[in-house]
């Protein structure tokens, strides 16, 4: 199964929430997009302005004195410039509205908007073509702007938008161009660059830019659904799985094939229980008492991690934990022998250093069949492990303070282990069973 197909697993059953979540989270990601793209283009365009300005005032008339013209036609670029400019701050102050609102405008507005934007080069035309000459408008930097336009689209993440600007800017210069060539307006038809063919390919350039910013937007909204829906899956599964799994788990959840529905899974539960934790809190405060569940609790979950296991129920004074759920390596008895070894090994060191009141445990193994899967509500979801191999865990780690010992497990666990050294305790008939049961230990 692709990671992609793990994804939309993850996100049509296990987590019915994440679309509505980070569809909401893009759409106010696109809106502030919007903002940008509006602040840069306010920005190009009171630079522009005030270029002119400077030019107006503050420059001789000799520019003026060869081409007369230019000075008046300058005015109504200012005009135009500045309603422009207006406008633009407008529109950010209605995004920044919707944004507060966490409202989205109506798709019309957004086409409408590229529609006026994408007028400003062509009025800056037109202008150039009146005060100036229709020649030099078509081979004017101005026509540039279009592209302006165009590569400022892909902040829409939005691939119609791109391609709508696009042909709104080929269909206005090809419009404008081929009214002044059919006019014969175009002075100097000589020049290759405003021969017609050489017109219909510039307006087919911008088609192909718009077609290159709206396969970038889409990759850009590809990644960014991506990357919110991961930060969503991995909060999810950190809900459904307890704040103690560890990231190594999370990351094998969401890169394996991992069946999170109801099924029936073969697993080694282990239960631990800390001995005379009730007489021991009598005299404590609750900082101290949870203090010392801290300590613990730190090394112990860090230990069963690092076994493939995971803590999948905290039972006051221990836990239960499950190897071979929802994952397996193919070796979970032997990880949740290899873990309660290790446990009790770092509880005699905390003892021997004096780092935790003098301190044993109870843990009891067994393995088999178990129905695993979630139990809750979309509000809230917990995974569990149910059936007899969890009843039977229990009871055996019930048994501990029976045999004075600090770990004992079924035969099903020693049939699948092996490099220990082990001893038979005893045969049980344990309550709820009628079978009896061999346990065995460590040595």
């Amino acid at each position: 199964m692709t990671h992609e197909k793990i994804h939309t697993k993850f996100i049509d059953l296990l987590l019915p929430g994440i679309k509505n979540t980070f569809q909401d989270e893009f759409s106010r990601q696109t809106l502030i997009n919007e903002m940008k793209r509006v602040t840069i283009i306010s920005l190009l365009v009171s630079l522009i302005l005030s270029i002119q300005v400077f030019i107006y005032f503050f420059t001789n008339n000799l520019l003026f004195q060869k081409y007369p013209n230019i000075k008046e036609g300058m005015k109504f670029s200012f005009i135009l410039l500045g309603i422009f400019l207006i406008y633009e701050l407008l529109v950010r102050k209605a995004f920044s509205l919707f944004i507060e609102r966490k409202k989205q405008p109506p798709e019309i507005i957004r086409y409408l908007n590229a529609l006026i934007e994408t007028m400003l080069p062509t009025l800056g035309m037109i202008l150039l073509g009146i005060f100036q000459s229709p020649t030099d408008a078509i081979l004017s930097p101005i026509t540039l702007v279009y592209f302006f336009f165009i590569m400022l689209s892909t902040l829409r993440l939005n691939f119609k938008l791109s391609m709508f600007t696009a042909f709104i800017a080929a269909t206005e210069y090809l419009t404008l161009a081929l009214y002044y060539y059919k006019t014969n307006q175009i002075k100097n038809v000589d020049l290759i660059s405003v021969e017609l063919p050489l017109i219909i390919l510039r307006a087919f350039f911008y088609l192909i830019g718009g077609a290159i910013a709206g396969l970038v937007a889409l990759q850009i909204k590809e990644g960014f659904l991506k990357s919110i829906a991961n930060i969503e899956e991995r909060k999810q599964l950190m809900n459904v799985f307890g704040q103690h799994v560890s990231p190594e788990v999370v990351d094998k959840l969401l890169n394996q094939n991992v069946e999170i529905e109801s099924e029936i899974k073969h697993v080694c539960v282990m239960f631990l229980d800390i001995r005379n934790f009730t007489s021991f809190s009598e005299n404590k405060s609750p900082v101290e008492v949870v203090n010392f569940l801290n300590t613990l609790f730190e090394f112990m979950i860090e230990i069963i991690n690092r076994n493939n296991g995971i803590v999948n129920k905290f039972l006051g004074d221990g836990f239960m934990a499950v190897f071979g759920a929802p994952f397996s390596n193919g070796k979970d008895c032997l990880n949740a022998v290899q873990a309660s070894k290790e446990i009790l090994e770092k509880i005699q060191e905390y003892n021997q250093t004096q780092k935790i009141p003098p301190t044993k445990i109870g843990i009891g193994l067994h393995s088999g069949d178990a129905v695993t899967g979630n139990v809750g509500s979309d509000l809230r979801k917990e995974y569990t492990v149910i059936g007899d191999v969890v009843n039977l865990a229990s009871r055996i780690e019930q048994l501990t303070k029976q045999y004075s010992e600090q770990i004992l497990f079924s035969e099903d666990v020693i049939s699948k282990i092996e490099g220990f050294e082990i001893k038979e305790i005893d045969t049980v008939i344990v309550k709820g069973r009628v079978t009896p049961v061999k346990i065995y230990s460590l040595l």
